[in-house]
């Protein structure tokens, strides 16, 4: 009888989310009709795909103990730099992807050397690269969209495989790939180290600043691949799109499990914490509740995240 309080905290720590999640569809699809169609859970998918993606990069940032404020200005700065590719240098689509990926990546790299190289707080030098990325996207735009691109962009956004809008696609492969990369190689492992205890890490022979450095790197290889999305859902590049993405992003990684402290969560939580607040948000348009109260429900459910994860947390220790 005493292990039985034990096994059904381990039951709600593993099936808590999903059960959340099964619960607020039940209930959203007993009051709107519309809520549990084929079309409307694709729309679903669709409209977290851009989230998800940058919330996958994000919890590898924050499994390791740290924090990536600069997501939505890194996503504008690299759909204009695509778009003004695109459209003006005359470099193939695929070579123009290609080097959005990489300027992604090598600008999320920047972070990362200022973290475990240079040891200045990661609040500090993403908030910092939140204002300079953005700056930087309105500095090559002039403050205006860019349009006129090619029909690649707007298949990538629109098009289908297998009766599916490639953006779920595209978000699935990034899960798959970052759910391989923290369970299933040594560098996801020693993210979970450093994040769980740096010290003991570091004299276990783990290289953390090396482990810092690609932890951001790969946030900044994420936030380029959803930046591509979503100028393909636009057909446009905006150098001031990804506005509170950030938020948006941590609020997805919270919401799914992963502790701010680092060393524990996963992305699967990840895509469930995506998947409520996409489920919550669309089931309020359905419901035509303001969007003034969305925010509220929604800061609602990151502050229940983060007491259940605090509750959780004592009752391990």
């Amino acid at each position: 009888m005493s292990q039985a309080p034990g096994r059904w905290r381990e039951l709600i720590a593993r099936f808590g989310l999903l059960l959340a999640l099964v619960v607020m569809v039940i209930v959203l699809a007993s009051i709107s009709d519309r809520f549990l169609t084929t079309s409307n859970i694709i729309n679903v998918l669709r409209q977290i795909s851009v989230n998800a993606i940058i919330a996958f990069g994000m919890t590898v940032v924050i499994i390791g103990a740290g924090i990536d404020l600069s997501v939505g200005s890194l996503l504008a700065l690299v759909g204009v730099s695509a778009a003004l590719l695109a459209t003006g240098a005359g470099l193939p689509v695929w070579l123009v992807v290609v080097i959005a990926v990489v300027l992604g990546l090598l600008l999320g790299l920047v972070n990362g050397l200022f973290v475990g190289y240079a040891g200045v707080a990661p609040f500090i030098v993403t908030l910092a690269g939140l204002t300079i990325f953005r700056g930087a996207a309105l500095v090559l735009t002039d403050g205006r969209p860019i349009s006129g691109l090619p029909p690649f962009f707007s298949r990538l956004g629109y098009g289908t495989f297998l009766g599916l809008p490639l953006p779920i696609w595209i978000m699935f492969g990034v899960l798959l790939l970052t759910f391989v990369l923290l369970r299933h190689t040594a560098l996801g492992r020693a993210i979970y180290a450093v994040g769980g205890n740096r010290e003991a890490a570091r004299l276990s022979g783990i290289p953390v600043r090396r482990v810092l450095a690609f932890t951001y790197a790969f946030s900044g290889f994420a936030t380029a691949i959803a930046a591509i999305v979503l100028t393909g859902r636009l057909n446009s590049a905006q150098p001031t799109a990804g506005q509170a993405f950030e938020l948006d992003a941590i609020a997805a990684v919270v919401v799914g499990g992963t502790s701010l402290a680092g060393g524990r969560g996963g992305v699967w939580g990840t895509l469930i914490g995506a998947l409520i607040i996409g489920v919550i948000n669309n089931g309020m348009n359905l419901l035509n509740v303001s969007s003034f109260y969305q925010q509220i429900v929604k800061g609602g459910v990151i502050l229940a995240a983060l007491l259940l994860d605090r509750a959780l947390s004592r009752r391990e220790g």
